[in-house]
């Protein structure tokens, strides 16, 4: 398929590393003018000399309401936004604090929120525009040891339909991608909450999927072009018939013919 992405702006959030970085490349290689973001200058400039071409960063944290008008004000318009902005971490379910909780609705659910209600009326007045959350396989299969992590990306899918129903007729279209155990730097050190510390990391990564993630039919962490890959054609006209949906990218994870 050819991906012609020429003449668009597209956003991603949190996007100076991992998952986030591989979109902005998927994007930037498919013709997008891309902006990244990320809440230190020196990252962000890191990302942006990683991508070269005409893209561009933007350095703010959009988790504040503070943040996304800081970012709104230099970049008020787009026709693509990746909500890639997201935390994680593991903590018994019985301490996870009413403060733990708020932090988590913040980034990984009121960050898109925000942005989604700010860019999506220039979108449906210009007739075309894409808003695509990253959300998780943890949404659907809520992981006992990070059951705040799984709430909040469950919340992410609701407000991906929920504002597809918004956009309805538009030209518009709003969809989640559920990614499934990702490869990436944040997730090696929570592999190693884990599991035995002193294991080299192919052994790591293996005891972790053998006995965290057993039900995965891939038997390996997907690679974040992976899951670029999805977000890409998302983002393209090619997906113009898809909207309101959660498109997996889990590897098999989720035991389940729907979503």
């Amino acid at each position: 398929m050819n991906i012609d992405l020429s003449g668009k702006t597209a956003l991603v959030t949190g996007s100076t590393q991992g998952i986030g970085l591989a979109i902005a490349q998927g994007l930037a290689g498919s013709g997008a003018r891309v902006a990244v973001n990320g809440r230190t200058a020196s990252r962000v400039d890191e990302a942006v000399a990683t991508l070269g071409g005409d893209a561009f960063g933007v350095a703010a944290d959009v988790s504040t309401a503070e943040g996304a008008a800081e970012l709104l004000a230099v970049l008020p318009e787009v026709d693509i936004l990746v909500n890639n902005l997201g935390i994680f971490g593991a903590v018994p379910a019985r301490e996870v604090t009413d403060e733990l909780w708020r932090s988590y609705f913040e980034v990984n659910v009121l960050a898109a929120v925000r942005l989604i209600r700010a860019y999506l009326p220039g979108m449906t007045d210009r007739g075309w525009g894409r808003a695509i959350q990253i959300a998780s396989d943890s949404a659907i299969v809520i992981p006992e040891e990070m059951i705040h992590y799984g709430v909040s990306k469950t919340a992410l899918l609701a407000v991906s339909r929920g504002f597809a129903k918004d956009a309805a007729g538009t030209g518009v279209t709003v969809n989640s991608v559920i990614a499934g155990p990702t490869h990436t730097a944040g997730v090696e050190d929570f592999v190693y909450e884990l599991v035995d510390k002193n294991l080299p990391w192919d052994e790591a990564q293996r005891e972790f999927m053998r006995k965290h993630r057993p039900q995965s039919l891939l038997q390996r962490l997907i690679e974040p072009d992976e899951i670029a890959n999805m977000v890409t054609y998302l983002a393209s006209p090619l997906a113009s018939a898809t909207t309101g949906g959660a498109l997996r990218v889990d590897g098999g994870y989720v035991d389940s013919i729907l979503p």
